[in-house]
């Protein structure tokens, strides 16, 4: 039986552990300094000196939709108080098949299961990867 106070409780202890300075160095590196264009690209950053932080915000969001999936977290509060794992499946959605296959066929299940039934969520991943491809643009200019 669902218990908002339980999902309320899981939802802050999640927010707190994005807090942890490992974490958000690995937010900050994923979301302004990981830029890749191909499949090469994001096996560099895994071998690289970043490889930990992919891993990381991989396996935290993974871990955090899995608990939408199996039901611990209600479904319409986490999607009323997180979005970064959009962002995360938007940047990885066009290297999932390699990383099925080099890696896991289920990296970032749970993410993509989350995101699918998220109402409008083709619209979302389109306007990510928009915003993605010109944050790329600048990062290469500069």
């Amino acid at each position: 039986m669902p218990n908002k106070q339980t999902d309320a409780d899981l939802i802050l202890k999640l927010y707190d552990l994005r807090r942890e300075k490992v974490m958000r160095d690995a937010r900050a590196w994923f979301g302004q300094k990981f830029h890749p264009q191909t499949d090469a690209d994001v096996e560099a950053a895994l071998n690289g000196e970043n490889g930990a932080y992919l891993r990381q915000i991989g396996g935290y969001w993974d871990m955090a939709c899995a608990l939408v999936v199996h039901g611990a977290i209600d479904a319409a509060l986490f999607a009323d108080t997180n979005g970064e794992h959009i962002f995360v499946y938007a940047k990885l959605l066009p290297f999932l098949p390699w990383l099925r296959k080099q890696y896991s066929p289920k990296m970032l299940a749970n993410v993509e299961q989350v995101v699918k039934a998220t109402p409008g969520h083709e619209e979302s991943v389109k306007r990510v990867q928009a915003r993605l491809a010109a944050m790329a643009q600048a990062a290469a200019k500069r």
